[in-house]
């Protein structure tokens, strides 16, 4: 079949996202046989000029939408991102009568409700390397699709299950020739890759173990070097692991970073690191390896509130990984999330301070939490009447502590001011 993939996102957090998960649906449908075009919407280009003449190219028979974030998480600022996702759709049906089917993480978390609100035609929920390829074929076939895992139908109240989680081993990894890097941005861009996906750790906030598991799956290392080794021979040299817990397990983590070491492909990474189970091995591994960055969300200083956020390690622990990554100059970008169940004012002081004895590079801070489905801050905020009944969580919906309300933002804002590495 012809597929016209579209990465609808158009936002950008610290740097310009590249549409990872789209590119690798985009090479597991054309190793399939199908004919595949994806068009990246990041760049400054007239959107409607660009769909109208990909479709022109190609006469899609199907189209992909990725959504990447429903909202950009921000309690203070909020914005509903699916508005422009509308008016691509509306593109898309303007220009052709292709079946147009919507994925991406953002419509993961919300199957149902996205797919009522944008009124497309299907929605794969999960994974798409092999439910969106399964779907293909069945259309392809004219076979009745209500059977496929992940498939969400209008008017169905949940997907058919979940789409297929599988082994990485059986799944491709990015096609650099499909990257799409804006001009301006073409020096400063970072390569995402993932070697591994599921997270155990089920933090009361997240919602990742309900879109990639709570088993961690991994992608064999030699497999992984080679993947970025075909990376580094299209020109692209810095990399972000986008791995929720790069040191999960920590013996791959070690390996993994031995091996790319070994290859000598003189790259630059970030990854995000889990505070807990950090040691010297590990920090001198990736250092050798080429990282230089590490985001190391600790989400908070108070050690009740770690336990309310369901988080497995104490600050010492914190404290350890900071300096081992400060010890082999790796830079440390700390993450505090304040506002969640049982959060004070002292136990926001105590973050505060903590936060500021370790003398981090950059240290960004989150006031209010978005409540997502699924989740046990869900369940918190149901019960403390924080959310309507019958709220889908679709509109952006946020916790903070009733003790922090009128407080937290002109305190956290004073308290920036002498900070200039602080962001929120």
């Amino acid at each position: 079949m012809r597929v016209l993939l579209i990465s609808a996102n158009t936002e950008t957090i610290n740097m310009v996202p590249l549409p990872l998960g789209l590119n690798c649906v985009a090479v597991a449908a054309r190793n399939a046989g199908h004919e595949v075009h994806l068009v990246d919407l990041m760049g400054d280009g007239d959107n409607a000029s660009i769909i109208q003449n990909a479709v022109q190219k190609l006469a899609p028979e199907v189209i992909g939408i990725s959504i990447r974030n429903v909202d950009n998480q921000q309690m203070a600022q909020t914005s509903f991102l699916l508005e422009p996702v509308h008016e691509i759709i509306a593109l898309c049906r303007s220009y052709s009568d292709a079946t147009i089917v919507l994925g991406g993480a953002g419509f993961s978390i919300f199957p149902g409700a996205v797919l009522r609100y944008l009124k497309a035609d299907l929605g794969i929920c999960g994974e798409g390397e092999v439910a969106f390829t399964t779907l293909l074929e069945a259309l392809e076939r004219g076979d009745d699709l209500s059977a496929i895992p992940g498939l969400c139908l209008p008017g169905a109240t949940l997907p058919v299950g979940s789409a297929k989680r599988a082994d990485l081993a059986e799944l491709p990894f990015p096609d650099p020739s499909l990257w799409t890097v804006p001009a301006d941005a073409a020096t400063g861009i970072w390569i995402p890759f993932q070697t591994r996906r599921g997270c155990p750790m089920e933090c009361s906030y997240c919602s990742t173990p309900g879109l990639e598991g709570t088993s961690i799956r991994k992608h064999p290392v030699a497999a992984v070097v080679q993947g970025i080794a075909r990376q580094v021979a299209a020109g692209f040299r810095q990399f972000y692991f986008v791995d929720n817990t790069f040191n999960f397990p920590p013996r791959y983590a070690k390996d993994l970073c031995t091996a790319l070491a070994a290859a000598n492909l003189e790259i630059r990474w970030r990854c995000i690191l889990y505070p807990g189970r950090v040691d010297r091995e590990l920090a001198r591994t990736m250092a050798e390896a080429g990282c230089v960055e590490v985001s190391l969300g600790f989400e908070s200083g108070c050690p009740a509130m770690l336990k309310r956020l369901n988080k497995k390690y104490n600050l010492q622990q914190v404290r350890t990984a900071s300096e081992l990554l400060r010890e082999f100059g790796i830079r440390r970008m700390g993450f505090l999330l304040l506002g969640g169940p049982g959060e004070t004012r002292e136990s926001v002081r105590e973050s505060l301070a903590f936060a500021d004895s370790l003398e981090l590079d950059l240290l960004k801070l989150t006031l209010g939490i978005r409540i997502y489905p699924g989740t046990a801050l869900e369940r918190v905020a149901r019960e403390e009447g924080v959310i309507a009944q019958g709220d889908d969580l679709l509109m952006p919906r946020f916790y903070l502590s009733k003790e922090l309300d009128g407080w937290l933002n002109p305190m956290i804002r004073d308290w920036m001011t002498t900070r200039p590495y602080c962001t929120t």
